[in-house]
């Protein structure tokens, strides 16, 4: 389209880089699994019970790449980390079999689910969306994308993160709720999944509070690592 036919210019389209290729993964939307690991339902006061997925979104443009710092936003004063699996899909649709779903995935990134933890607080409590505490700029950090073709579909892993150093999360793959192919499905009947979507997988324990001036150092085992500046 020519560029008279908008008001104003349009935003470019998010994306993240692939491992090993030159080509980028255009991205569509971000949806993220809550309380996906039973010690951290436990840690945040749920039952850990196997209860039915549930999940938010963040919009594609609150991506931030290529080790890119995270600045605290307004509006908050206790910003928690949540370091997590990335599931990129390259294939999408409805009411996906859980025995095919892998085949939609093009590959797997690592990623903070980066939260307002107070302003999430205050929305639960009076039962309104969490838009406020999850949604805004720069809240998902992420990695480059590794595909599934070269690293298959890792199912058992550590996932963990460092701050200035020091160990605050670390749990692994195979503690999920729910898997990989059961969150694919279970999504895929209640929105229609595209390419191009990613999926914030879920964090273990050990979620906490960050300040200007920490250095963040989180990774999946066998998927690759990230790091991000607090500024």
């Amino acid at each position: 389209m020519q560029n008279d036919q908008f008001v104003f210019q349009p935003v470019s389209q998010p994306v993240l880089r692939i491992t090993g290729s030159e080509k980028l993964f255009p991205v569509h939307r971000i949806y993220c699994v809550g309380r996906n690991y039973a010690d951290h339902a436990i840690e945040m006061g749920h039952d850990p019970n196997r209860e039915p997925p549930f999940f938010f979104q963040k919009n594609p443009d609150t991506l931030v790449t290529g080790n890119g710092d995270f600045p605290y936003p307004s509006g908050s004063n206790d910003v928690h980390y949540e370091m997590e699996m990335v599931i990129a899909l390259g294939k999408g649709g409805s009411d996906i079999a859980a025995d095919k779903a892998l085949e939609h995935v093009f590959g797997y990134a690592v990623g903070l689910d980066m939260t307002r933890r107070d302003l999430q607080g205050e929305a639960k409590k009076l039962g309104r969306p969490w838009e406020v505490g999850k949604a805004f700029e720069a809240s998902a950090p992420c990695s480059d994308i590794v595909p599934a073709s070269k690293i298959g579909h890792p199912s058992s892993g550590a996932v963990w993160l460092n701050v200035n150093g020091k160990e605050r999360q670390r749990g692994d793959l195979k503690q999920l709720i729910w898997n990989v192919p059961e969150t694919i499905a279970y999504l895929s009947t209640l929105f229609t999944l595209q390419a191009g979507d990613l999926i914030f997988s879920g964090t273990p324990a050990g979620v906490g509070a960050i300040v200007r001036g920490d250095e963040m150092h989180g990774g999946v085992d066998g998927i690759g690592e990230i790091r991000a500046r607090v500024v």
